[in-house]
């Protein structure tokens, strides 16, 4: 039996409390549920089969949501793979635990809980109980202390190993060089004697192993004895194999058979150097994993010049203040978001979106924190600061993907879980294996053999094979103005097939402009755009704007509108004058019943070369069709080009007509058209899209898509587009550009390749070495793998899925300027 206490939302009088309680003892294994509702919370007693998510979902269901948080740490003493597995189990069996993600490369954990349940205090306990330290992180800071703390593990190691390197050297040319050289062998027999030799090796090796070697034995240890071993555990029982065996043979040599009296005091001091050189490359490449995020953090300037009291003052970019009027001189970087309210520049927008050409910056226009001012000096005035910055929203999302676990990662975690117990067990049959079987002196190649197993096992290569190819994919991404807001959507977006997309600001400009205007017998130009113009000035749609634009620009009376009413997905209407007048599709027309008579063919010849027509209708009567074109943006042709030779198929999903749809459609040569949709419809049109084409990925920009974006697969929202667009979307594109949709849907499917080499290549080298150290190749060849080899070729595997994923920092963008690369760069190759 569990008991959990939660806090829960939106709780104002007994009737709720009555709600809560009803909703959460229904849950099967709930036997008590009680609200404190001066308190606002809810003690739960419960036993399978109910489980804390359950619970969670069942009070959301009620519209009581349980009040979750979420937690970052920096973990410590996580070696292996099989320590990603543990630390999770350890965080997920704290009662109010949801979920908790560990990665492995960032040696970082996330974890989600219910609050009132759990505290931060309470994981760190945990985690420490686990034999796996941690501390909070947070934000930029976090980035900032995660790449001090792989400098400074890098040092610490690059001493160690130099140390170690040292003393192992003399170890390994005494011993090994006897061997390989047999009159040096007989020189050191006649004139120095093998027993002082074996006595100076001791001496070396126990000096290596009580200095460098003393991390593997001070947590493979007791991580061994709590019943959770990991790579340190293999290092350690290994070396100490090696070494007791050693010791035995110098000092005990009685209690040996005589044929087996030899040291192996070299195989326990190389494979520690072995090993720390293979953690120190690790570290070293694992600190370029985050390269991207720390430019990120790069880009924003340590002081701004504010104005305050009158006078000009220079101060920390954290103090800055909302409101605060801020000079940005010319060369100089913009330090926090804002307006700009005097001067005017071309700002360098590349590190943010991804576009290369400098953007003409005047009164009222928006500056964002971390740009380049050009040759211009300007001020503007503060409206987002600290983490309210956009660059700080980009570096919260990028830190979010690169810790995000793909649904490939869940397999190899358990996997790896059982793997290092599933090592010692093979060891342990080797060893047993060679006493019963093997020729002699059979105790001194059981230990060989034994040893080579535990050594070469090490799964730290499957450990790093995905969440390091996710760094830096999503960090190359980044660079590219592409953010992945999600972590599954790397691999969501690598499976797409069909690519849907919004018309209205994705294909094109968003700011549609009015280009005919055709006239019923009886009414005036002037008259009609005065009305129309009147009925949409209390709307904010780009074809309204047109309108008002088109009537303003043509000095049309300006009129009073009342009982304005907006008709979602057909037009509005309004009272002017004393006259009711309709503007909007032709679909509005025929609900309220309006013949178009000859306009009806004139809409349609409008419509046929890629205009939107829109009727205006006075007192019942169709007065005029006014037509409204939005230009294509200059890089949508290439866009869809692109994708199609990506082997994708492209839809357009629009509120427009037909007819206009599909000229559009025609000489963009988009795939399939679904027009006339209204925004509740995008979602339909999505299934069907999905039904006929498999997975799908959604493209838009408006808050009409919202819905359509969190629907879709993989939805992708452009950059330039609304807030809330933005948030239901799985990838955000910086740029106003669709060629960032080619870009982003080739660099998924880059890191994906690159996370299946690095999976197929650590599985496979495990599985094909394991057998070869346990002495597979001996009856047929007589070979046997040294455990020095065994420790170098361990530290390689992982060196190689680290040297393997940071091929992706240099993935070029297969559309650039709106540029088409050659078709063969266009495929979705390997990275």
């Amino acid at each position: 039996m569990t008991a959990l206490t939660i806090a829960v939302d939106k709780m104002h009088c007994a009737g709720c409390a009555g709600r809560v309680e009803k909703a959460v003892r229904a849950a099967p294994g709930v036997t008590e549920a009680a609200v404190n509702l001066a308190s606002k919370t809810l003690h739960v007693d419960f036993a399978a089969p109910a489980s804390v998510a359950d619970i969670a979902e069942r009070l959301d269901k009620a519209g009581y949501p349980a009040r979750r948080a979420e937690v970052g740490f920096d973990i410590d003493n996580m070696s292996c793979a099989s320590c990603v597995a543990r630390v999770e189990r350890a965080l997920g069996a704290v009662p109010g635990v949801l979920a908790a993600e560990v990665n492995f490369a960032a040696k970082s954990a996330r974890v989600r809980y219910l609050e009132g349940q759990v505290s931060e205090a309470d994981l760190a306990q945990t985690l420490a109980r686990a034999g796996y330290p941690g501390r909070r992180a947070s934000g930029s800071d976090r980035t900032a202390g995660v790449a001090d703390r792989d400098a400074a593990e890098a040092q610490d190691l690059t001493r160690a190993l130099w140390l170690a390197a040292a003393l192992a050297l003399p170890v390994f040319i005494l011993e090994m060089g006897g061997h390989l050289v047999p009159a040096f062998h007989h020189w050191i027999a006649g004139n120095i004697g093998l027993w002082p030799v074996w006595v100076f090796e001791f001496v070396l090796t126990t000096l290596v192993l009580v200095g460098p070697g003393r991390r593997f034995y001070a947590t493979g240890f007791p991580a061994l004895l709590r019943g959770a071993p990991d790579m340190n555990s293999l290092v350690a029982v290994g070396t100490a194999a090696a070494y007791g065996y050693s010791v035995v043979a110098t000092f005990l040599p009685a209690l040996l058979p005589a044929d087996a009296r030899a040291v192996y005091f070299e195989a326990a001091a190389v494979i520690v150097a072995l090993i720390l050189l293979g953690r120190l490359l690790e570290a070293r490449a694992r600190g370029r994993t985050g390269a991207a995020i720390r430019r990120l953090i790069g880009l924003r300037p340590d002081t701004a010049e504010v104005f305050r009291d009158g006078r000009e003052t220079v101060v920390p970019v954290d103090e800055v203040l909302v409101g605060d009027l801020v000079r940005v001189r010319p060369g100089g970087r913009i330090p926090v978001d804002g307006t700009l309210s005097e001067g005017e520049s071309w700002v360098d927008e590349s590190m943010i979106t991804g576009e290369p050409l400098p953007v003409a910056k005047g009164n009222g226009d928006a500056v964002v924190a971390g740009t380049v001012n050009g040759t211009g000096s300007f001020l503007f005035r503060a409206t987002g600061v600290g983490s309210d910055t956009k660059l700080a929203g980009i570096i919260r999302m990028v830190e979010a993907a690169q810790g995000a676990k793909l649904p490939v990662q869940g397999l190899v975690d358990r996997i790896t879980l059982w793997f290092v117990p599933a090592v010692m067990a093979a060891a342990a049959l080797t060893v047993i294996a060679w006493l019963a079987f093997g020729p002699e002196p059979a105790l001194t190649r059981a230990l060989v053999a034994g040893v080579a197993v535990l050594i070469i096992a090490c799964p730290c290569a499957m450990g790093l094979a995905t969440p390091t190819s996710i760094m830096v994919g999503t960090g190359r991404a980044a660079d590219l103005g592409i953010l992945f807001r999600k972590g599954d959507a790397l691999q969501g977006l690598s499976g797409v097939r069909v690519v849907a997309v919004d018309k209205t600001g994705t294909l094109t400009e968003g700011r549609p402009a009015l280009t005919d205007l055709v006239l019923a017998e009886g009414f005036e130009r002037a008259e009609v755009l005065s009305l129309a113009a009147a009925v949409e000035r209390a709307s904010e749609h780009p074809i309204a704007r047109a309108i008002v634009d088109a009537a303003t620009a043509e000095g049309a009376a300006e009129q009073a509108a009342t009982a304005f009413r907006s008709v979602t997905g057909f037009g509005a209407q309004a009272d002017i004058g004393g006259r009711e007048v309709l503007v909007g599709a032709d679909r509005l027309m025929a609900r309220e019943g309006v013949g178009l008579g000859v306009l009806a063919e004139a809409g349609s010849d409008l419509g046929r070369v890629g205009k939107t027509p829109i009727y205006v209708a006075v007192d019942g009567r169709a007065a005029a069709v006014i037509a409204v074109s939005d230009p294509l943006k200059p890089t949508t042709a290439a866009a869809i080009a692109g994708l199609h030779r990506l082997g994708l198929k492209v839809a357009m999903v629009t509120g427009d007509n037909r007819a206009a749809a599909e000229a559009i459609a025609a000489k963009l040569g988009i795939d399939e058209v679904v027009a006339e949709v209204p925004p509740e419809g995008k979602v339909a049109a999505i299934d069907a899209l999905r039904a006929k084409g498999g997975r799908l990925a959604f493209i838009g920009d408006g808050i009409n898509d919202a819905p359509a974006l969190a629907h879709a697969d993989v939805g992708i929202a452009i950059g330039t587009g609304t807030d809330v667009a933005i948030e239901s979307a799985d990838v955000v594109l910086m740029s106003g550009d669709l060629q960032g949709v080619v870009n982003a849907v080739d660099i998924s499917a880059r890191t994906m390749r690159n996370i299946r080499q690095n999976l197929i290549w650590a599985f496979g080298y495990n599985v094909a070495l394991i057998p070869v150290a346990a002495g597979l190749l001996y009856p047929a060849f007589g070979l046997m793998l040294s455990p020095m080899l065994a420790a170098g070729s361990m530290a390689m595997s992982s060196v190689f899925v680290l040297t393997n994923a940071l091929r992706l920092r240099f993935v070029q963008p297969v559309l650039a300027e709106g540029q088409m690369k050659p078709a063969a760069a266009l495929r979705p190759a390997a990275a």
